[in-house]
């Protein structure tokens, strides 16, 4: 502001300066700039989030990979035998229901045996795993009715080996396992008319060929026929099984043939009630 003093002599100026400024200086302050803050905890949060998902989803698609891939072995009626496609598997062509007694032999040609003349009785297969070595007779007779009969040398097999074959059998239907004394590899694994020999425990083929021929209409005489323990009083006790005996050399007295003539053809006997 600018102000006139008057006096005797000339005017003098004097330019006094307010201390408060205009309002269009004041808006032509600095103005005042405020920050914010990275939400590090939001971020941390979501990131959080998202590894669990990606941990979560990605371990199911694991999971469930062997699922999906054995899926092509699982029988249809465009390829009601998918068991050909698992390298290793032999085939052999058997005819169903011939029998033979309890006190009968069969000279078997194949080691375990895997299909052919059997006992009248069946073992049990409903997901039970014998620990001592069992009659061959009776356990074809349980792959006739569409079990998986798992054999492994107990010389060569056990441990973790043995407890991974264990558990694709136990209290599974239509699954039996036991030791086989004198097995030319460690495992062999048998479902009527196939065959499948193994070294390794882990080996994927295992679950392919179980997948493949376990309860498969198109490969078993007696689709569906029951593997329950039918008792002491019909035969077969799976406390106390009929002991294994190698078979005889085809052609020894007594024995019968692996593969009958159709007079031997008979059908199952019925458990008598309540045993």
């Amino acid at each position: 502001m600018l102000l006139t003093a008057f006096s005797g002599t000339a005017p003098r100026l004097r330019l006094v300066v307010s201390g408060n400024k205009s309002k269009s200086t004041r808006n032509k302050s600095k103005p005042v700039v405020v920050q914010r803050s990275t939400p590090w905890g939001l971020i941390a949060g979501i990131g959080a989030v998202v590894l669990i998902a990606v941990v979560v989803f990605g371990g199911v698609a694991l999971s469930t990979a062997p699922q999906r891939a054995l899926q092509a072995y699982a029988p249809t009626a465009e390829n009601p035998d998918p068991s050909t496609a698992i390298p290793g598997v032999t085939v052999v062509e058997y005819a169903g229901g011939q029998h033979v007694s309890p006190a009968e032999q069969v000279a078997y040609t194949n080691s375990p045996p895997f299909g052919g003349s059997h006992d009248a009785i069946w073992a049990a297969c409903d997901g039970v795993v014998y620990d001592t070595a069992v009659r061959s007779e009776n356990l074809v007779h349980s792959l006739e009715h569409g079990a998986v009969w798992i054999t492994y040398d107990p010389e060569r097999v056990s441990g973790p080996a043995l407890d991974t074959l264990r558990e694709k059998v136990d209290g599974e239907n239509y699954m039996v396992m036991s030791p086989y004394p004198g097995l030319d590899q460690p495992i062999s694994l048998q479902s009527w008319g196939h065959q499948l020999k193994l070294t390794d425990a882990n080996d994927p083929r295992i679950d392919q060929f179980i997948t493949a021929l376990r309860i498969n209409r198109n490969t078993h005489p007696e689709f569906g026929a029951s593997c329950d323990e039918v008792g002491a009083a019909n035969g077969f006790d799976r406390t106390a099984p009929p002991p294994f005996v190698p078979a005889p050399a085809p052609g020894t007295p007594g024995s019968q043939a692996e593969v009958a003539d159709g007079s031997a053809v008979a059908p199952d006997p019925v458990p008598a009630p309540g045993s």
